[in-house]
């Protein structure tokens, strides 16, 4: 399949849970008017949950029925995608990858504060420790667009909006 010109780029906000990327996504998208692609919602909006995983106490996601769904939402660009995954979506979708990491002890009081415990925390914590949603970008995308934003405190989050949004007009002088 050819690859469709873009007049502006997508985006993807990857990492563990709890590491900000619904936060970042939001308020990029409304500052620079992209369309926040919450990949989680989606797959609840148009059914892609399968059966129930009884020891993550979450649905399973129904990949091939998503990416069907999801395919022409992105071919103009302008969509900032949030999921804490990233190796089933096509390449050639993004044009950015961002892999937003936090220190374990602000993913801790996050992810307690969700409610979570157990196996399902501690896999988390452990998915954030051993890098993992950084290592999975990096192995499913070209390196020279995966970049990696530490996202501990409010001046953290501020700064990592601004670090894409430079990046995104950047994108926009080397592409149009």
């Amino acid at each position: 399949m050819a690859h469709v010109k873009r007049m502006v780029p997508n985006i993807l906000i990857t990492g563990t849970p709890g590491v900000g990327k619904s936060t970042i996504s939001r308020l990029l998208a409304e500052r620079i008017n992209f369309t926040w692609r919450e990949v989680s919602k989606l797959a609840e909006e148009y059914n892609c949950l399968d059966e129930y995983d009884p020891e993550y106490q979450c649905p399973f996601l129904n990949e091939d029925k998503l990416l069907d769904i999801m395919e022409g939402m992105m071919t103009k660009g302008g969509n900032v995608v949030d999921y804490h995954g990233c190796e089933f979506f096509p390449e050639r979708w993004f044009d950015g990858v961002f892999v937003i990491r936090t220190n374990n002890t602000a993913l801790f009081d996050r992810l307690t504060a969700r409610g979570y415990t157990g196996k399902k925390l501690e896999d988390n914590i452990q998915c954030e420790i051993f890098e993992t949603l950084l290592e999975e970008a990096q192995s499913s995308y070209k390196p020279e667009i995966v970049t990696e934003l530490q996202n501990d405190s409010q001046e953290q989050l501020q700064k990592n909006i601004d670090t894409i949004v430079e990046w995104i007009e950047r994108w926009k002088e080397q592409n149009i």
